[in-house]
């Protein structure tokens, strides 16, 4: 007989044939409080829909995940070019703001493995327009994403920001960068997260924004596009389809404007 669903089990929805995993953050009464482990979405559900992920199945799939983005970022920056033996990269300076731990982690987990230099900070949606600008002050980066939980929860009205949980606090903030630097070169801003307002997000100043189609994006999508451009150097423009398609929910979850690469190549005397 299958033991009762607890807090932190990974399960999936029968109703939805086990279609996403998530993570049981709280149980009240009969209901269970879901986060999803590998897309940036929240749920509640009856505890009698949920069935326990085994722990094998939950590592097989985080083991699917590591490969999707091992095969879409060069595992070493000293790969994209021959080099003398002095010679070196600077990759771009990212800054990824998040509103779930959880997630951060998965991202900070990326940036090691391409080997860019990331700063990482979880901030509440509610709070980034006043604590972003404050980190970009002191740490100067080159690329900030600012992404966490987000959700279109009266479809009637998708034009409307405040028809979204978390857009209208993304767009402040990308209003607060851009108050600071205006150049889409100089600062590069990637924004949004599940079901976003993508039009709001673009117009208010990201060079990336989430979501196209109002999709569920995966919890790395904002990481990829990051790493794409800190990879891509400086002289070049970053290939947006290219960058886009590395993406696990590709165009349908992420989109975004002509940008330019910020890995930098130098030379010192020997």
């Amino acid at each position: 007989m299958a033991r009762p669903v607890r807090e932190n089990d990974i399960v999936g929805r029968t109703s939805y044939e086990l279609d996403t995993m998530f993570r049981v953050e709280r149980i009240e009464g009969d209901t269970a409080f879901l986060k999803g482990v590998f897309y940036r979405l929240t749920a509640d559900a009856p505890l009698g829909d949920l069935q326990i992920i085994s722990n094998e199945e939950y590592q097989r799939a985080e083991r699917i995940e590591f490969d999707q983005y091992r095969s879409v970022l060069p595992p070493s920056i000293d790969q994209m070019r021959s080099i003398q033996e002095d010679d070196f990269y600077i990759s771009g300076r990212i800054l990824h703001i998040d509103g779930d731990e959880d997630y951060l982690n998965k991202s900070i987990k990326l940036y090691k493995y391409a080997k860019v230099y990331a700063q990482a900070f979880a901030v509440k949606e509610k709070e980034m327009a006043t604590k972003v600008p404050e980190l970009v002050r002191k740490l100067r980066p080159n690329i900030v994403v600012i992404t966490g939980h987000d959700a279109l929860e009266d479809k009637e009205h998708d034009e409307d920001l405040n028809s979204y949980r978390s857009s209208k606090y993304f767009v402040e903030t990308v209003n607060a960068l851009r108050e600071m630097e205006p150049s889409l070169d100089y600062l590069i801003v990637i924004a949004g997260a599940c079901q976003s307002h993508f039009e709001a997000l673009i117009g208010s100043g990201a060079n990336f924004a989430s979501s196209p189609k109002r999709i569920n994006i995966h919890a790395l999508d904002p990481a990829i596009v990051a790493a794409t451009i800190a990879l891509t150097p400086a002289d070049d423009q970053v290939d947006l389809r290219d960058a886009i398609e590395k993406t696990i929910t590709k165009i349908a979850g992420i989109g975004g404007l002509q940008t330019k690469g910020t890995l930098r190549y130098g030379v010192r005397k020997s």
